[in-house]
């Protein structure tokens, strides 16, 4: 077949794939009416991955499974906004890595409402104003993100989702040459984290001037003769900032995870995690954490993080601590903690593990 009997076959499969589209939307805005009457949240995790992994399974040998994953998502997204608009709250500004995870999970179509601080996502979640939110919780290299776990316990939203993201740097610039390079945007912990690069190509002397996020310092770098950007591919693409160099990190293994915030309850997938707050008072008896971590080995729950935080409304040194475990809320084991310990614990959410995508 020649090139032109080529595209009118694609032209068929085309309009063959609209059609079936269009009758799934169809189908779709009935499952939206039953979900609205019945008050049962838009976007559900679990019956997402049962489709992706039963269309993976097929083992398609002329697409991936990455390719059959960003192509259902914006299928899922496009659905969920049939059903529901979705107004949807990150982290920095367009082309953040934050911004980018929320893209992932919810698509093209959706709202996204661009965030200068993590409070003002929990406060915007908490008050309705979006239906979701999108914050980091943690990176392998840097730790926990302090901000989040202490909103997390201060306002009443719940996890319903998590998503772990490899973090790759670039260093994009206007200049030719390197070594006309005099200054370098970036954030604070993307310098910490791409500090062999620095070294190896002699710009540990070079102005390195923090911003608020990697996004912005591609749009300053834009603007800004002799100067440089560490940033995402994405966001150097945004401000049409030519790369240099790609995945310049000193780790391959840098990731960061992020929870996706809500108002509802997940269901049990039987491949999840939960998370909760244990508040210990200055007033509690010596062992009254170690006894409530005994409680989960009885129960044969695997905990898998614990971090303490200072419980600021109180004088002295009290403290609450942060613990993350498998199972789902509504799993028997974790009910008898939570009866035992209810005037411990509060729930912060139960969500499906997520993959470390690349």
């Amino acid at each position: 077949m020649d090139l032109k009997n080529l595209r009118q076959e694609i032209d068929k499969i085309d309009d063959e794939i609209l059609k079936l589209l269009d009758k799934r939307m169809k189908v779709v805005k009935e499952v939206g009416k039953l979900k609205l009457k019945s008050n049962v949240a838009i976007y559900h995790p679990k019956r997402e991955k049962e489709i992706l992994q039963r269309l993976i399974k097929q083992g398609k040998t002329n697409i991936t499974p990455k390719g059959i994953e960003s192509i259902y998502q914006e299928i899922f997204a496009t659905s969920r906004f049939l059903e529901l608009p979705e107004r949807v709250a990150f982290l920095g500004p367009i082309g953040s890595f934050t911004h980018q995870v929320a893209v992932s999970k919810f698509g093209k179509v959706s709202e996204y409402i661009s965030s200068k601080n993590i409070e003002s996502i929990f406060k915007a979640v908490a008050n309705g104003s979006v239906k979701y939110g999108v914050i980091p919780i943690e990176n392998n290299s840097n730790g926990i993100v302090s901000e989040s776990l202490d909103y997390l316990a201060k306002y009443d939203v719940k996890i319903v989702a998590e998503a772990n993201l490899a973090i790759h740097h670039s260093f994009a610039s206007n200049e030719k040459l390197i070594s006309n390079i005099k200054k370098v945007f970036s954030k604070d912990i993307a310098f910490g984290q791409c500090r062999e690069f620095l070294n190896n190509y002699s710009l540990q002397n070079i102005e390195l001037i923090p911003l608020d996020s990697t996004a912005k310092a591609a749009k300053v770098a834009m603007e800004t003769p002799n100067s440089a950007a560490i940033c995402s591919n994405i966001a150097a693409k945004i401000c049409n900032l030519p790369i240099m160099f790609e995945n310049i990190e000193d780790s391959s293994n840098n990731t960061t995870r992020f929870f996706i915030i809500s108002d509802f309850k997940t269901t049990p997938t039987n491949n999840d995690k939960t998370s909760i707050c244990a508040f210990i008072n200055n007033s509690d008896k010596p062992g009254t954490l170690a006894k409530l971590l005994y409680e989960f080995d009885q129960k044969n729950i695997n905990l898998v993080k614990l971090e303490s935080r200072p419980l600021h409304k109180n004088k002295g040194f009290s403290f609450w601590f942060y613990i993350e475990f498998e199972g789902h809320i509504d799993d028997e084991n974790i009910k008898e903690i939570f009866n035992l310990k209810k005037d411990k614990l509060r729930w912060l959410g139960s969500y499906t593990k997520d993959n470390i995508k690349d």
